[in-house]
C-alpha cells in the first residue's frame, strides 16, 4: 500500500524536476532527490517514516536521521532557527591549496576594484584556477557575502570559515527583493554587472552576481536589465513555493537602486 502512495500519487514539481509533491488531508510531503541523495521531509513525521519505509522496502536505502548534512551543507539546529554552513567544505579548499595559515580579509574585495585581463601575472594553470572558482562558486550557496568577489575572481575565506546562513522558521510569508547594476562597470568590454538578493520575510534564500550579456547603452537599460533578471528568479521561487501550498503573499516586491 505504502508503495502505491508513493509511484503513484506523487506530484513532479513544474518549477523544479528533483521535488516530488504530496499534499492531501493528512498534510504535506516533500522529496528532494540529487542522485543518490534524497531530503524526505512533511507536516506529519508518522507519515514522513511510512514513507522513508515504503522507500526501503523497494530500494537500498540507510536512514540518517534528522537532517544534518546534505552536498556538503551544514545543518546546525537550535530552539530557534538553523544555520546553513559549509565550514568543513571551506577548510577542505584551504588546506587543498595549502592556504590554512594565510593571514585572513575582513571583507571580500572593494566593489570599486577595477580588473582587466593583463593584470597581475600570467597564469601558470589554468585549469587548476578554475578548479578552485568552481569551487568558490559552490561556496557562494551558503555565503552570499562572496557572490561579488566569487564574481570578480575571488580570493577570501581563511577569517571566515564558521560563517553561514542563518534560517528562522517563525516568519510570516513575504517575499521581497533587492537589485542593483553597475553601469559599463567592466573597463574592457563596458558589460555591467547585475546583483540581486530575495528574501523570505528575514531569511535570504536566493542572490546572484553577474556580468549582463550585452552592453547596455545607458544606466537606466542596465537598471532595467537587472530588474528583469531579479524579477524572473523571484516568479520562479514564487511558483515554486505556491506549489508548496505555502500561503505566499500576492504581491513581491522588488527594491531597485
Amino acid at each position: 500500500m505504502h508503495s502505491k502512495v508513493i509511484f503513484y500519487t506523487w506530484d513532479y514539481s513544474r518549477p523544479d524536476n528533483s521535488l516530488f509533491v504530496r499534499i492531501s488531508n493528512a498534510g504535506f510531503m516533500f522529496i528532494l532527490v540529487y542522485v543518490d541523495d534524497i531530503i524526505v521531509t512533511g507536516s506529519n513525521p508518522i507519515t514522513v517514516n511510512e514513507v522513508i519505509a515504503s522507500l526501503s522496502s523497494r530500494f537500498s536505502l540507510k536512514d540518517m536521521g534528522n537532517l544534518h548534512y546534505f552536498l556538503g551543507v551544514e545543518v546546525i539546529r537550535s530552539s530557534d532557527d538553523i544555520i546553513l554552513s559549509q565550514a568543513n567544505y571551506a577548510n577542505e579548499i584551504l588546506n587543498a591549496e595549502m592556504m590554512s595559515d594565510y593571514k585572513s580579509a575582513k571583507t571580500p574585495m572593494s566593489n570599486s576594484e577595477l580588473l582587466k585581463p593583463n593584470d597581475g601575472a600570467q597564469l601558470i594553470d589554468e585549469t587548476h584556477y578554475r578548479r578552485v572558482l568552481g569551487k568558490l562558486q559552490y561556496m557562494s550557496f551558503t555565503r552570499p557575502d562572496i557572490s561579488y568577489a566569487v564574481n570578480k575572481l575571488s580570493q577570501y575565506l581563511r577569517g571566515t570559515i564558521q560563517f553561514g546562513l542563518r534560517v528562522t522558521p517563525n516568519c510570516d510569508f513575504n517575499m521581497h527583493m533587492y537589485s542593483d547594476a553597475d553601469w559599463a562597470g567592466d573597463l574592457t568590454d563596458r558589460s555591467s554587472t547585475s546583483g540581486y538578493i530575495l528574501f523570505f520575510d528575514r531569511n535570504p534564500i536566493s542572490w546572484s552576481s553577474k556580468k549582463q550579456k550585452t552592453v547596455a547603452r545607458t544606466s537606466t537599460e542596465t537598471e532595467y536589465r537587472a530588474v528583469a533578471n531579479a524579477l524572473a528568479e523571484l516568479l520562479w521561487i514564487r511558483n515554486l513555493l505556491l506549489e508548496m501550498k505555502l500561503p505566499v503573499r500576492d504581491t513581491p516586491t522588488i527594491y531597485s537602486e
